[in-house]
């Protein structure tokens, strides 16, 4: 009761705050913004100032997902007692994340072949750009890959913002503390404090969210504007009911199934899939959703473990986008893929979505690796999508963070970590991110 109390205290300011005030209704309305600017004047919409506006904020988020990752991975791991826990927490999490990936997979496949919507249609290749994407898809290899995780040097890891290499060397150190026992407590203190600081640079850093916002949407439409739209609007038309039935299909009978409404948690994020709208990159928002699910009840270990990892192995906007740009490539391009060309699609591209960050363009770039494995033919197709991939990124990333938003609940639930009392008070409540002390959790 004295949780529920002290939640509804803290939630209070918030609800007095006057509309324009709230920060999901500012990137709302900078978005709108964003898109009739880049309607009505392109010219000033694609001009440099006004694209590093979004790129600009994309980089402040970036430059603290790398301690934030590192910091909450090694506090999380180094107050676990039993270390057992570690490892059960990571299997649980690879198993829940490989049964839902292909869930997303297979739903791309069967929309793919119901409605075949790329018979008949073309669009002006731009192969030059293709190429690019192509090279860079080349050049991922699976054993390079796994050799890729392992930083050359821990400092290098955390310059790059490497998300696996961090990942690793927080895992070790914090096993490392775990063991010191005692001897760590100050160290275990510095990286706590060193947390909240951090998430204090994310509150201030969220302040430029609609600027941010505003410049990657008008810079958007500018350059791409409606007529890029134009005869490909089936094709996003149809990823984005895709993307939606997988959402509340999928993802909400597994929220149903560990007791709360998958529009309720959605509806909790909304602040960050409006970032994430904004901006196209999942990685915007991720510090935020990771302490929002620790608001939201969920174990710190597991959100440590899970949600960093679920950005390179549960990306189910990814996936979906493999499959259905797969099959209308072939459609447009008139190649008739067998019944064993699409299973294979699905392990192809089970594997070539691993790793893939939430940046802009990743989508594309596994897109290039999976046509080069399952159809070379296939390739020279990308162009037919290149023009409207930006347009599809949006939905990828708000698939991909919802889905690791769920995972993260999931497998807290699976470790019976689920704080139930909390998880039904939060989503119940409007909480603005930008306040600061929301950011410390009750006992």
């Amino acid at each position: 009761m004295a949780t529920a109390i002290t939640g509804e205290a803290r939630a209070a300011p918030t609800a007095k705050k006057p509309w324009y005030a709230i920060l999901y209704v500012q990137v709302l309305i900078a978005i709108l913004i964003g898109i009739f600017v880049g309607w009505l004047s392109p010219d000033f919409a694609t001009n440099d100032w006004i694209k590093a506006l979004g790129d600009g904020f994309i980089k402040l988020i970036r430059m603290v997902i790398a301690p934030i990752i590192f910091c909450t991975v090694v506090s999380g791991i180094a107050h676990i007692q039993d270390a057992s826990k570690v490892g059960r927490v990571g299997i649980k999490a690879l198993v829940y994340f490989e049964v839902v990936s292909s869930f997303a997979l297979m739903i791309g496949l069967v929309m793919g072949n119901l409605l075949p919507i790329g018979h008949g249609l073309a669009a002006k290749p731009d192969a030059a750009a293709v190429a690019n994407y192509v090279k860079q898809a080349e050049a991922q290899k699976t054993v390079d890959f796994v050799l890729n995780i392992i930083p050359d040097s821990v400092v290098g890891a955390l310059a790059r913002g490497d998300i696996l290499q961090v990942l690793l060397f927080a895992i070790l150190l914090g096993f490392s503390l775990m063991a010191m026992g005692e001897r760590a407590d100050r160290l275990r203190g510095i990286i706590d404090d060193t947390t909240h600081a951090v998430f204090g640079v994310i509150a201030i850093v969220m302040k430029a969210a609609p600027l941010g916002a505003f410049g990657a949407m008008a810079y958007t439409i500018g350059k791409f504007g409606p007529a890029a739209l134009g005869n490909l609007i089936g094709l996003i038309a149809l990823f984005y009911a895709t993307a939606a039935l997988f959402v509340v299909v999928v993802l909400g009978l597994i929220a149903r199934f560990v007791g709360f409404s998958i529009f309720k948690f959605i509806a909790y994020i909304k602040d960050e899939l409006l970032i994430v709208l904004g901006t196209s990159s999942s990685e915007s928002a991720l510090p935020q959703l990771m302490e929002k699910l620790e608001r939201l009840g969920c174990s710190k270990p597991v959100v440590g473990l899970v949600v960093p990892t679920g950005y390179s192995f549960n990306l189910d906007g990814t996936n979906i986008y493999m499959t259905l740009a797969t099959l209308f490539i072939a459609q447009a391009l008139g190649v008739d893929l067998s019944f064993s060309q699409q299973l294979t699609i699905l392990v192809v591209a089970m594997l070539t979505s691993k790793g893939a960050s939430g940046v802009t363009g990743a989508g594309f770039i596994t897109l290039a690796a999976t046509l080069t494995v399952v159809n070379p033919a296939l390739v020279p197709g990308m162009a037919v999508v290149f023009s409207i991939d930006k347009f599809m990124s949006e939905v990828r990333a708000l698939t991909n963070i919802t889905g690791n938003g769920i995972a993260a609940v999931f497998v807290s639930w699976w470790e019976g970590e689920l704080d139930h009392e909390r998880l039904h008070a939060r989503l119940n409540q409007r909480v603005d991110p930008s306040d600061i002390e929301t950011a410390i959790t009750t006992g």
